[in-house]
């Protein structure tokens, strides 16, 4: 994964910070933040991040990185 921007499949713009290990378990997060309106923090299991969804019986990513 890069730490660079990416494009949620709803046309919203992000920028991923880290990626984390939980101290327990070694699941990994994103930890990225929204370039729109005010900079909210986010974070989101690396599994569901990298992920593919269905969107008009297409399958795309939940996030494309993007170089802006």
């Amino acid at each position: 994964m890069k730490i660079w921007n990416y494009r949620h499949y709803k046309w919203k713009d992000y920028e991923v910070i880290w990626v984390w290990k939980h101290s327990e378990n070694l699941e990994e997060f994103v930890i990225y933040k929204q370039l729109y309106w005010e900079y909210w923090l986010r974070i989101r299991p690396r599994q569901m991040f990298e992920e593919n969804i269905i969107l008009d019986w297409k399958e795309i990513p939940r996030f494309e990185f993007i170089w802006n």
